[in-house]
């Protein structure tokens, strides 16, 4: 009986334990990088200003930076797939790059969060996607 208690237990917490993740961003994929933050924001700031295309449309309000709350920990950063009408979100802390979630369409309130709203298939596609146009070119401007 007491082993049937802890297998209990056990499973209760194995299928329960990702919908209590510790955090702010506790589905974020986290890329680490070798430089200061400072070079990595500049290093994404010279990604956008070279590839204009991946601005967010202005109308929707969405603008780099830090909130204006003086304790706010990250530096968000949005980006824009034009051709899918996907707004990316991302943020910077420390020497790190984290992805967090993708918002369908131009009007916000339909997010999915990398690494728990997508099939595994979809997800490991939007993180390559990522890596690939964004990523891969921001780190060809750390100097």
């Amino acid at each position: 009986m007491k082993k049937m208690f802890y297998l209990l237990i056990a499973s209760f917490l194995a299928f329960t334990s990702c919908n209590f993740a510790p955090g702010s961003y506790p589905y974020a994929e986290i890329y680490e990088f070798e430089v200061s933050e400072d070079k990595l924001i500049e290093a994404t700031g010279k990604f956008k200003i070279d590839n204009p295309n991946f601005y967010v449309p202005e109308y929707i309000g969405l603008i780099d930076g830090r909130n204006e709350d003086k304790t706010d920990h990250w530096y968000h950063i949005w980006f824009y797939y034009k051709q899918e009408n996907q707004i990316i979100y991302a943020w910077i802390r420390g020497d790190k790059i984290a992805f967090i979630s993708i918002n369908e369409g131009a009007e916000l309130g339909n997010w999915k969060c990398i690494n728990k709203d997508f099939s595994r298939k979809e997800n490991i596609a939007q993180k390559e996607k990522f890596e690939k146009l964004i990523l891969n070119q921001i780190k060809m401007n750390i100097q």
